[in-house]
């Protein structure tokens, strides 16, 4: 009998059945032994496999869970909501869409109008800030935050487009609309002033109460709102008080307008020309804009030369010889002259938008001639002549008549002090000292105490002493040297 055993060492030399011969040879399991039994080597029975099921089982498991903390990193936290529209387990971006779409869908239904129309929040121009809202919601309640899961709900303003809302409005009901009128002004020639005409409101659907009701809708979850579509009134742009500011404005502009050459408003402007200078429109903020025509202005200011050109008037003074001036005879007077005006017209023009109509015109001073003329009086005792120097030149010299022997006329260098066109002389009673008496004495000039110079019409023997002590002078030179001497003239009476 032969039995088959397991080679030693088998498990770890496994035989390939298909190659590998059974080994036959006979074998004592002890050495000697003849009837033992004889030994076939068997082929070794197969190792058992590893089993691996749990880790191909645990693989897709461990990805599922990467994904969702994944996941988890980029969603906004479940009962989140933006604006009333739930946008839990959506992206910043998804979410956003689901916002603008919520809006964009939601209806507004004008009941009363004619038909109740519809119209949507997209057609009304409605918007938010979506993305921004979304990413705001990300960012407080991420899904990965436990914490912040089911939050309040976060509101949003709903903004709409008034001018694409109108529009639409006025499409779906155009029965509920009228155009408002606006404030006008306009030249009144009757009173050359500007006057103002009221506004008229007009009428349409209040698109401040869409807006809100879009917006209530939307937090509302709501995809359907109705309004009352009675007819609300619709301001004018520009009012009745706007226009009546700026009438105030024109007005006073009508009031001022002129060339001016400091305070002087040297060339006025006629108001109807400055009238029809300028235009007034509608600024579409409510207010008016004023404009001029530079084209219009220039043929002014192509005349305006003759009329601000101005000569100097030449100034004279009179003074003694050291210079200090005793009398002004003429002031002096600066002239004008006009400067380039070839930028005036568009430059007023410019001005008058603002609402200034005084110009200050480029003009040149033109300095008046000042003439200086020194003055004196001169006496010659020996010649018994009198002398009138202006700027040591003689002008005027007439024989004199001056003191008696006794009643000596003074020598010396002496001023006017005192003028008077006429006056008794002496004393009455003849008894007395001076013991002369002359009434109405003509054109005295005080310069030495009691001694003057004057005329006299008492006598004509003029080149011979003759006085108590004056100077006696023609009557008509004495009037001359009244009117050409002033107060404070120098007079030098010598021999």
């Amino acid at each position: 009998m032969t039995d088959l055993a397991t080679r030693p060492g088998a498990e770890e030399a496994p035989i390939d059945d298909a190659t590998t011969p059974l080994d036959t040879d006979a074998a004592s399991p002890a050495d000697g032994d003849g009837d033992a039994p004889k030994l076939q080597w068997a082929p070794p029975e197969p190792a058992p496999r590893k089993r691996h099921l749990a880790l191909w089982l645990g693989i897709p498991a461990g990805i599922a869970v990467v994904a969702l903390v994944a996941s988890s990193l980029v969603l906004i936290a479940p009962g989140t909501s933006v604006a009333g529209v739930p946008v839990g387990g959506l992206t910043p971006g998804a979410a956003a869409d689901a916002v603008q779409t919520q809006l964009a869908e939601t209806t507004v239904v004008l009941v009363g109008a004619l038909g109740d129309p519809e119209v949507t929040g997209a057609e009304l121009g409605a918007f938010l800030d979506a993305r921004a809202l979304a990413d705001r919601a990300f960012s407080e309640h991420p899904m990965w935050n436990l914490t912040t899961w089911f939050a309040d709900p976060t509101s949003a303003a709903v903004r709409i487009d008034a001018e694409a809302a109108t529009a639409t409005l006025r499409e779906a009901a155009p029965a509920l609309f009228s155009d408002p009128v606006d404030a006008t002004i306009a030249w009144d020639a009757a009173t050359a002033s500007f006057a103002a005409t009221a506004d008229v409101p007009g009428t349409g659907v209040d698109v401040e109460a869409v807006r809100l009701a879009l917006q209530a809708a939307l937090a509302d979850g709501t995809e359907r709102v109705e309004i009352d579509a009675a007819p609300a009134e619709i301001p004018a742009v520009t009012v009745a008080s706007a226009a009546e500011e700026s009438v105030a404005s024109l007005n006073g502009m009508l009031d001022t307008a002129g060339f001016y050459v400091g305070d002087e408003r040297t060339v006025p402007i006629d108001r109807a020309a400055l009238a029809s200078w300028i235009s007034v429109a509608p600024d579409g903020e409510g207010s008016f804009e004023i404009t001029a025509d530079a084209a219009a202005i220039q043929p002014m200011i192509d005349g305006l030369a003759p009329l601000v050109n101005r000569a100097a008037e030449d100034g004279k003074v009179i003074t003694d010889s050291g210079g200090n001036v005793l009398r002004e005879e003429a002031a002096g007077i600066s002239g004008r002259a006009l400067g380039d005006t070839s930028g005036v017209a568009s430059d007023f023009a410019a001005q008058l938008s603002t609402g200034n109509a005084a110009f200050a015109l480029p003009v040149a001073e033109v300095a008046p001639v000042v003439t200086t003329l020194a003055r004196r009086i001169e006496v010659d005792l020996g010649d018994q002549r009198a002398y009138l120097f202006e700027n040591e030149n003689v002008v005027q010299s007439w024989y004199i008549s001056s003191g008696t022997f006794g009643n000596d006329t003074d020598t010396g260098r002496f001023r006017i002090s005192a003028k008077l066109s006429s006056q008794n002389m002496g004393n009455p009673d003849l008894t007395k000292a001076p013991y002369y008496y002359t009434k109405n004495v003509p054109w005295v000039m005080y310069y030495n105490g009691d001694e003057a110079l004057h005329g006299a019409y008492w006598h004509n023997n003029f080149g011979n002493r003759m006085s108590h002590g004056c100077v006696n002078m023609p009557v008509d030179a004495a009037a001359f040297v009244y009117s050409w001497a002033p107060m404070g003239t120098e007079v030098w009476v010598h021999s």
